[in-house]
């Protein structure tokens, strides 16, 4: 394939994934993530990877387990109904510090809550990185799976249909990151009996009865990775006496309606979180003491608007300028997601 082409993000993605050395992949058909089974199930067995088609979004997990937990760079994407099936495994990888990619390609915005807090058990955390075009897909797959490894933990990418389906340009660099570092954690197997479980009660060559301290293990990291991983686009923020949030694919359409307002003459600033979790609170934060209020667009019923309030701490108003928006087939390609409509709910808020 030439280092530049024009795809689909959902195939962007997937190409870039094996490209990131990704040998296992194993998902179950639901729009809007089918394609990058599709996509996989021809790219991997070209470089000697696996593809499997599940029966079941539980299955799948499993797969991606077993295979992830034998040091194989591992991935697997679903939507929010698919991903809500695989919590109770979601956590236990996070608590078993097993390094995996899962894609969510959201139907709209309503699954932040689901891929920020997660709906599994116990304190764990994924690292969740949201793309706004396919070219930020290719090159957040490949940062995907270097802070998995890096850090011993699950990384999700939040896509959603637009992202999905829309084919733009991209381009392949060169390997951004060095290859993985041996895995001497993973199980391998029967051959020098090297392991033969791993599990959230410790490594594999010596289990522990002390569950406080295997967990507490698992999320000591916690807090590094909020020093650490950290991301987020900004814009025009000297001046902003308005700043407005946004994320994802959706989040293109309000850095848009912000440049318009600025056209008109209206001391706007944008930002963008690219890490979901950890949040790019000092971002807001630092952007909201010089503004007198934030707006925030997302579409759903109010998610990341909960962030952002507590990045701003009180210090100025916030207000939700999104909302609920679908379209008949509930993919998120709603009456809402318009420059007009976005540009609107700016020039209300500033006019407050």
């Amino acid at each position: 394939m030439s280092e530049r082409a024009l795809m689909e993000g959902s195939a962007a993605m997937a190409e870039s994934a094996v490209r990131a050395g990704c040998r296992f992949y194993a998902g179950y058909p639901i729009t809007p993530s089918t394609e990058i089974l599709e996509y996989m199930s021809v790219r991997l067995p070209e470089v000697g990877g696996t593809c499997m088609n599940a029966e079941s979004e539980i299955e799948a997990i499993g797969m991606v387990w077993g295979a992830a937990g034998c040091g194989v760079r591992s991935m697997i994407a679903s939507t929010g109904q698919g991903i809500s099936l695989m919590q109770e495994s979601f956590a236990e990888l996070a608590n078993a510090q097993i390094p995996i990619v899962a894609v969510n390609m959201c139907r709209g915005q309503a699954d932040y809550f689901q891929a920020t807090r997660g709906g599994g058990h116990g304190d764990y955390r994924f690292i969740v990185l949201a793309p706004a075009s396919a070219q930020e897909a290719v090159d957040l797959a490949q940062l995907a799976f270097h802070l998995a490894d890096e850090w011993r933990n699950p990384v999700m990418i939040m896509g959603d249909f637009l992202l999905s389906h829309t084919s733009e340009l991209v381009e392949f660099p060169a390997a951004a990151f060095p290859e993985p570092s041996a895995k001497p954690w993973a199980v391998t197997g029967a051959n020098g009996r090297r392991g033969i479980t791993l599990s959230p009660l410790g490594p594999p060559e010596k289990l522990s009865t002390d569950i406080a301290a295997a967990l507490g293990a698992a999320t000591a990291k916690h807090a590094a990775i909020r020093a650490a991983e950290t991301r987020a686009e900004t814009a025009h923020l000297d001046d902003a006496e308005l700043v407005v949030v946004a994320f994802g694919f959706p989040g293109r359409f309000a850095r848009y309606a912000v440049r318009l307002a600025r056209e008109r003459g209206l001391r706007v600033g944008f930002v963008r979180p690219i890490s979901l979790w950890p949040f790019p609170r000092d971002v807001v934060a630092t952007a909201a003491q010089r503004a007198r209020a934030v707006a925030v667009f997302e579409l759903n019923a109010g998610q990341m608007i909960e962030d952002v309030e507590l990045a701003v701490r009180g210090r100025v108003p916030v207000h939700a300028i999104g909302g609920i928006s679908h379209d008949h087939s509930g993919f998120g390609v709603g009456p809402l997601l318009n420059v007009d409509y976005i540009l609107e709910r700016i020039e209300a808020v500033y006019a407050a």
